[in-house]
């Protein structure tokens, strides 16, 4: 299975949220990951904005970084160049999405380009509907 892993799941994993069990099985059995380096992006600012509340120590930060470095160096990580900008900038089939979310979907899109049974990963229900709807399956279940 080639799984796209969306920011939602991947926080979800990376904080040892509820659903974290679920997401590090999806990620386990795919044979390749792919994301957009939103992720990235989008879990820095995270892990930085939790720590400057108090709500993570320095060191739980730093491990944190770390073990997204260390998941992420083996998963494709797509950039957010002009095709994905226009995807996303178009209208999905469940509005009203969030722009950070168009831009997944749109990474998404494109890379089922390349790996056609692809699937979403992710928690965030607004995702999930609009892959659901654009026939990509979603997981978890």
């Amino acid at each position: 299975m080639v799984v796209y892993a969306e920011s939602s799941a991947v926080l979800a994993w990376l904080l040892g949220e509820p659903r974290a069990r679920a997401v590090r099985t999806v990620l386990e059995s795919a044979e390749h990951v792919v994301t957009s380096q939103l992720t990235a992006i989008e879990c820095a600012r995270v892990l930085h904005r939790a720590r400057a509340l108090g709500v993570l120590a320095l060191e739980q930060r730093t491990a944190l970084f770390r073990d997204f470095r260390d998941a992420s160096a083996q998963w494709e990580h797509l950039a957010v160049g002009d095709r994905v900008s226009r995807l996303a900038s178009a209208p999905y089939p469940v509005e009203p999405i969030r722009a950070l979310d168009a831009l997944h979907l749109a990474s998404a899109l494109l890379a089922r380009e390349a790996w056609p049974q692809l699937t979403m990963l992710s928690l965030d229900q607004r995702v999930r509907d609009n892959a659901t709807a654009l026939t990509i399956p979603v997981a978890p279940a």
